[in-house]
């Protein structure tokens, strides 16, 4: 068996490639197929050229007629439809890539599709967490031709994989203290990034008694993580923030969860997993911004301290807000956390991103992440980066006529609104701590900060394969926050 391989995204109509001594057209002849080839559709050459593999797979009929978007999918899937044809075959290891299409597209697709979780031992796991050395990955990718759009594609690809890692670990393994570990293990090196890792009474002195509260069911202590990069040219420019909901594994505390798949809870540090994963990305390409990351890290448990159905807590704006269901824990560490960062920092911008309820689940599916904006600008700019990435958004409404929902209890808030239009109910609690936020009337627009959340409560778990990822957690929006922020950069 051969050691290495090229995989060639082939136009049906017109085969061409860079390979030397491989007329591909001719090779890709010699396979009968119909009038339609779909894309991905994948055939592996061996000795072809003498000695290696050649894995073509279709980029689907009538590519060149396709617009530019479709395109960069298409050779997405194309691209990780044949690195899945190769990645099962022993003895492979090196893999180059014809990436003359896009090559940006193509090395997020080969590095996306590589990755398969497992803690199995046999082989030995690349991902568990007690090696002495790291596993290098069974295939190694390379383009044909350098360039800095395949480097940026491979930094995109990386940081993704990693938040799906964060996410597929289980809780013993990934405990906020453990997060933060292998978070600060991940920065090591990487320029104009502090990182600052606060417990609990630190929270406690901020007035952070939302956080806290979902925090009292568990004996693994608390973190607050915080990221600052600065990479503007004026360090003390107005930075963008990040905040991302960390509950490292989530029972619903005293309202308590089903059993029935409650293991997927290990993935409710999505948020906290996707915008620390987007910020080492934006730190390594050493994108001309201010950023400030933060994320309150906590399980939510029942225990004997644990807050109760009907508890009553004071935010740290000052809010009264009554717990009505435990389980709605998100939005409670969400809240200190955006009024923190919106009030400490004063971003032009913050983005919040947590998995944050059952009903955006309902709405959307696994395809789209629900966002919530006071910003039609901030809403234009994601779209287009989603679309770019194929990591798609869809607008939700955010309207004050769903506040009656939340504003009929014994306190200010109400941490749930019943089951209409829960999201929206959701999106509309962590309004009220978002400080600086546009005015009904418009009087402040110009210096507002432009704030949007992003409920990947449905996006965060892949129940089925695509042609460059397997199932399971997905590390979705991290491409589409890291192409935003070079949107604004550029």
């Amino acid at each position: 068996m051969s050691t290495s391989a090229f995989i060639v995204p082939i136009d049906p109509k017109a085969p061409a490639t860079a390979i030397p001594n491989v007329d591909i057209a001719k090779t890709w002849a010699t396979v009968p197929r119909g009038e339609k080839v779909d894309v991905g559709t994948t055939s592996v050459f061996y000795d072809t050229p003498a000695t290696k593999i050649t894995a073509a797979s279709s980029l689907g009929n009538d590519f060149s007629a396709k617009k530019a978007e479709v395109k960069r999918e298409l050779v997405r899937k194309s691209v990780g439809s044949a690195v899945k044809a190769l990645k099962v075959l022993n003895g492979l290891k090196e893999v180059t890539v014809d990436a003359s299409v896009d090559p940006h597209a193509a090395a997020v697709a080969a590095h996306l599709a590589l990755y398969d979780f497992s803690l199995k031992t046999n082989p030995p796991s690349p991902f568990n967490p007690n090696l002495k050395k790291p596993i290098p990955p069974k295939l190694k990718f390379k383009p044909i031709e350098s360039s800095k759009e395949w480097d940026r594609g491979v930094a995109y690809a990386y940081s993704q994989n990693l938040a799906r890692t964060l996410m597929e670990l289980p809780a013993n393994m990934m405990t906020p203290t453990a997060f933060c570990g292998r978070v600060k293990a991940e920065f090591a090196g990487i320029e104009n990034v502090e990182i600052f890792v606060r417990d609990e009474d630190w929270a406690a002195s901020k007035g952070m008694n939302t956080f806290l509260s979902v925090t009292h069911g568990t004996n693994e202590p608390a973190k607050f993580l915080e990221i600052h990069y600065k990479g503007a040219s004026h360090k003390d420019a107005q930075p963008i923030a990040f905040v991302g909901k960390g509950i490292t594994f989530d029972s619903g505390g005293i309202s308590l969860k089903p059993g029935e798949g409650m293991k997927l809870m290990r993935g409710d540090m999505g948020g906290a997993a996707t915008v620390v994963s987007a910020t080492l990305a934006i730190a390594k390409l050493k994108l001309p911004v201010n950023l400030v990351t933060v994320t309150p890290l906590t399980e939510n448990l029942p225990g004997p301290s644990a807050t109760k159905p009907g508890d009553i807590v004071y935010a740290m704006n000052g809010k009264s807000v009554e717990v009505d269901n435990t389980d709605a824990e998100g939005r409670l560490v969400l809240s200190d956390a955006i009024y923190y960062a919106s009030t400490e920092y004063k971003p032009h911008t913050l983005i919040d991103v947590a998995t944050l309820t059952g009903a955006i689940v309902i709405a959307l599916g696994e395809l789209f992440t629900g966002v919530y904006s006071t910003s039609d600008e901030l809403w234009e700019k994601l779209h287009t980066a989603g679309e770019q990435e194929f990591d798609r958004f869809w607008r939700m409404p955010l309207s004050e006529d769903y506040g009656p929902q939340i504003y009929s209890s014994n306190a200010d808030l109400c941490n749930t609104g019943g089951r209409p239009g829960g999201s929206c109910t959701a999106a509309l609690f962590l309004k009220a701590f978002a400080h600086g936020i546009e005015a009904e009337d418009g009087s402040n627009a110009e210096t507002a900060m432009k704030w949007a959340h992003l409920d990947i409560a449905g996006t965060m778990d892949a129940t089925r394969p695509t042609p460059y990822q397997e199932k399971g957690m997905t590390g979705r929006p991290v491409r589409a926050l890291i192409e935003y922020v070079r949107g604004l950069a550029n």
